[in-house]
């Protein structure tokens, strides 16, 4: 049985909780999952055991979130086409939500994101923990099964790769990239559209085996221009849908409701990443599915 006063103090660490389970499972759900499953887990342990509650919470969480990592992996090698880790959609007319603490940690960008997604489950682990939350390498090495200097060389090789995610830009200057980039849309000039892209832009879909063609990453402003460009004339055409903005993991990014559902749902969402004042990357979900954490109302 678990105190009132317990209670309260779980309820006090559950942004953080979920936070640390998003960074480290890249799912919405499967975070969700984890915050609870430690709830579950604290009520079975007497109080007298626990001496730093959000420590406890937090190495019991990342045990979790590594099963859910090794269950990924399989889960990906059938998925069809590109894998993105889910987004977080929300608006700032929302009643609040502990996803807003989530999406307020720079960390969580989605280009950042996308980084951790090609790391090892033991990598994701051990970078996470350490260079997040200043968890010593001996606690991680116990997490993960292994030496202490091995949960160190881990995290090394996990920080050279998470290097590739650009540096997160200020709102302002992403959300003037974002318009630029889409009034160069609205245009219809391949050349305006192009020119507000990066050099070394991408264009990523995950559209889950969804669509009737599963996308390759597109690489270079033209190419993504004349794709970008394509995308939106279907969509502008396409009855029954409407286009809005929302922030996606922070940060302004496009959503594609059906006014015609109940709730509003969101059936496509659009993130991006931008560098040096041009989009950098365009992350495109088309797997509803995937969309557990569009928070829209």
């Amino acid at each position: 049985m678990v105190s009132p006063l317990l209670a309260d103090l779980f309820e006090s660490h559950r942004a953080h909780l979920l936070s640390v389970a998003y960074r480290l499972t890249g799912s919405v759900g499967d975070a969700e999952d984890a915050v609870q499953e430690s709830w579950l887990r604290m009520a079975g342990v007497h109080q007298s055991e626990i001496d730093d509650l959000r420590a406890w919470l937090t190495t019991v969480v990342s045990r979790i979130c590594l099963d859910h990592l090794r269950s990924a992996a399989v889960r990906r090698e059938s998925y069809v086409g590109q894998w993105l880790p889910e987004p977080i959609v929300t608006t700032p007319s929302r009643t609040p939500d502990p996803l807003d603490v989530v999406v307020r940690n720079q960390d969580s960008r989605m280009a950042a994101m996308v980084v951790l997604d090609a790391l090892t489950p033991q990598q994701r682990v051990a970078l996470v923990l350490h260079d997040s939350l200043d968890v010593p390498f001996d606690e991680i090495a116990e997490i993960l099964g292994v030496s202490a200097d091995a949960a160190r060389q881990l995290a090394v090789r996990a920080r050279k790769a998470a290097a590739q995610a650009p540096e997160p830009v200020p709102d302002e200057v992403h959300d003037q990239a974002v318009q630029k980039f889409l009034a160069a849309l609205a245009t219809g000039d391949v050349v305006a559209v192009a020119a507000t892209l990066h050099p070394d832009a991408t264009f990523v879909a995950d559209a889950g085996g969804t669509t009737k063609t599963a996308l390759n990453v597109v690489a270079g402003a033209e190419k993504i221009a004349r794709l970008a460009l394509g995308l939106w004339r279907k969509h502008l055409e396409e009855p029954g849908l409407d286009m809005g903005f929302a922030a996606v993991n922070g940060q302004s990014g496009l959503v594609l409701t059906d006014p015609n559902s109940p709730f509003g749902r969101p059936v496509r969402v659009l993130g991006f990443s931008v560098r040096d004042g041009k989009v950098w990357a365009a992350y495109d979900f088309a797997n509803v599915m995937k969309l557990s954490g569009a928070r829209l109302r």
